[in-house]
């Protein structure tokens, strides 16, 4: 069995749809740090290739550290990136609403669908369960943090997003071969 510590990046303060812009985490909170870092158990550490997640990665000090991995990117909004949803809305309301209302084949123009970045994410994650790490820290976003939710839960994708996934949480995922359990969501230490 593996256990996936799941752990979404540092803030970015950022008010916007953030996927592939790669924009740094606020890591001042160095007491949130230390609980995390507290939480978490000595293993191996991978995360998205964003310097939010790397930082934040490496701010977890670990005493063995994965290559970055960009498959553990976050959603690519395409030409949606660093827009607020009220401006994209207004834009174009139809593809917004059809995008988080029924997430599925529906993709932002030039970004990938929520079916495209769960393929993506579920690839990279099945060759680090075969790696069998036992316990595995990955440093990731939001969206991909959710499509593992949504796989271990057997969630449709609309029920997967109405999960909340705050920076510097923990959701823990026990993977055995033929059973996913989630042991936390959204776990703040």
């Amino acid at each position: 069995m593996t256990r996936l510590w799941m752990v979404r990046h540092g803030p970015t303060h950022a008010n916007a749809m953030v996927g592939w812009s790669d924009i740094p985490a606020d890591l001042s909170d160095k007491p949130a740090l230390g609980r995390l870092r507290n939480f978490l158990p000595d293993a191996p550490v991978v995360s998205s290739d964003l310097i939010r997640a790397t930082a934040t990665a490496d701010a977890l000090n670990p005493t063995h550290r994965l290559p970055n991995d960009p498959a553990l990117r976050e959603i690519n909004f395409g030409d949606w990136e660093m827009q607020t949803f009220t401006a994209v809305e207004a834009a174009d309301p139809k593809t917004i609403r059809a995008y988080w209302e029924t997430p599925g084949d529906v993709a932002p123009p030039n970004g990938e669908s929520w079916n495209a970045v769960r393929a993506r994410v579920d690839q990279a994650i099945d060759s680090y369960l075969q790696q069998d790490h036992g316990d595995l820290i990955i440093v990731a976003h939001f969206g991909a943090i959710l499509t593992q939710v949504q796989r271990a839960l057997g969630l449709h994708a609309y029920a997967a997003f109405g999960h909340k996934i705050d920076n510097l949480s923990v959701t823990k995922i026990n993977c055995g071969s033929s059973d996913w359990q989630v042991q936390h969501i959204n776990h703040r230490p």
